[in-house]
């Protein structure tokens, strides 16, 4: 029979990726010793996460998690996603909603805060409360940069697509866009003899879908296509495409690769935690809402021009993606830049 917080795990979906979901499922039953805990545990998430919040800087007055580097608020969402602080996500080192949402806040009051910056490195996690934060990045009053360091997957993504523009490590990987449910369904009696039966009222057979038929199987799907509409249609408003694009170019459940995520428009551009922060506390980066993308990169391409126009004889050449170039001065970035609002112009 499985335990309380396993059935709870089981009772509601997750935008996650299917490997981490099982690792949860291993710690909820204490099995710490699991081959997918002991290969999660060695994949080397945890150095990640200690050279992100090592590039952080200093605790935000007011905040829980969040520190201050620059002006720059920089709010971490590391390792799966909950919606409140519990056991699992104490244990784990996770992201709770409820605080990230709180520190949100105490940033976008802040003074001393002129942009924010989402520091993200996960799996994904619950489906509850997801959508809820991901619209407050949305309808933030402040500029907000997600920057993925290593995994924007699934719930993770949902919330970096909201931000205003999504940097992404050149190794880093985006995507999973889709929901997940673990059910389990009892065939034989358990190890003492019992075999469990729930018996629902006359007009609610729905209430107990029985797993072991295709008919129930199907309902459960249904329920988690309504929830992946959600997701997609979020995705899709906040990148300024399609749902159809989403769907169709966005890894169909997979993830994509640095420029793989770049040429597919899931990411705004590539590059380190440590460009970003400085790009952000010399006033670069988005400065609209989600949708506005060229709009600020044509801004960025002017004050590059500004910087070091760019000879007629000598055009901007046809370059790596931006942040893939060595910045050796202004006239490579404004090359960049100029790179980078093509492909914007080419997907809108």
């Amino acid at each position: 029979m499985p335990s309380a917080v396993l059935r709870a795990i089981r009772a509601q979906p997750w935008a996650i990726t299917p490997d981490y979901l099982a690792v949860i499922e291993r710690i909820a039953e204490r099995a710490l010793d699991a081959p997918e805990v002991i290969a999660k545990a060695e994949d080397g998430h945890e150095a990640r996460y200690l050279q992100a919040v090592a590039a952080m800087g200093s605790r935000l007055d007011g905040a829980r998690r969040t520190t201050i580097r620059n002006g720059v608020a920089c709010i971490p969402i590391l390792g799966p996603i909950f919606p409140r602080s519990n056991v699992m996500s104490d244990y784990s080192g996770a992201t709770s909603l409820d605080v990230a949402a709180a520190d949100l806040r105490v940033a976008q009051q802040s003074d001393a805060v002129t942009r924010i910056l989402l520091v993200m490195d996960s799996p994904g996690g619950a489906v509850s409360g997801t959508a809820e934060f991901a619209g407050l990045i949305a309808a933030s009053p402040k500029p907000v940069t997600a920057h993925v360091t290593g995994l924007g997957a699934s719930a993770c993504y949902w919330i970096a697509s909201q931000a205003h523009e999504i940097v992404l490590d050149r190794a880093g990987l985006v995507g999973s866009i889709g929901v997940v449910m673990s059910v389990q369904a009892q065939e034989h009696a358990d190890r003492d003899g019992y075999r469990q039966y729930d018996v629902v009222s006359s007009n609610a057979a729905n209430k107990r879908p029985d797993f072991n038929t295709e008919a129930g199987r199907e309902q459960l799907r249904a329920e988690l296509d309504q929830i992946e509409k959600v997701f997609i249609g979020d995705v899709a408003k906040g990148r300024g495409v399609t749902p159809k694009t989403v769907i169709e170019n966005f890894g169909r459940g997979g993830v994509k690769v640095g420029k793989s995520a770049l040429d597919a428009g899931m990411v705004d551009r590539l590059g380190t935690l440590e460009d970003t922060l400085t790009r952000l506390a010399r006033g670069g980066g988005a400065t609209g809402k989600a949708g506005d993308r060229a709009a600020d990169l044509e801004a960025e391409v002017e004050a590059a021009a500004t910087a070091e126009p760019t000879s007629e004889a000598e055009p901007a050449p046809e370059a790596a993606p931006s942040d893939a170039l060595p910045r050796t001065g202004a006239s490579t970035r404004l090359a960049s830049l100029q790179l980078d609002l093509r492909r914007r112009r080419a997907r809108s």
